[in-house]
């Protein structure tokens, strides 16, 4: 197996930064489901779905036990999920709050 070289932090940012952008030029959820599944493994995906899917479970006001019954995603992700959405960086809130505003 290849070995990864370690980029600088610099470039780790350039290189998020660049995703970032890469993210805001798809334009419809086809896009967006293409992309998704080009970039990510299965697994992966699957995990960015559940995590999504905890956020608007959360925000019902469901308990963990209750997400966990009704979803089988584990206790661990859903505690991870609420810490983000308690005290993170504020991007699952943005996003759920102006699709919430659509919505409406």
């Amino acid at each position: 197996m290849k070995n990864r070289v370690a980029p600088s932090k610099s470039e780790e940012q350039l290189a998020e930064a660049a995703l970032c952008r890469a993210l805001l030029a798809l334009r419809t959820a086809e896009e967006a489901r293409a992309f998704l599944r080009d970039l990510c493994t299965p697994a992966e995906l699957q995990a960015l779905v559940d995590r999504w899917r905890v956020v608007g479970l959360l925000r019902q006001g469901m308990t963990y036990r209750q997400i966990n019954e009704q979803t089988g995603i584990s206790v661990t992700t859903i505690g991870r999920v609420a810490r983000f959405l308690a005290d993170g960086n504020g991007g699952y809130l943005v996003v759920a709050d102006r699709l919430d505003g659509e919505n409406s």
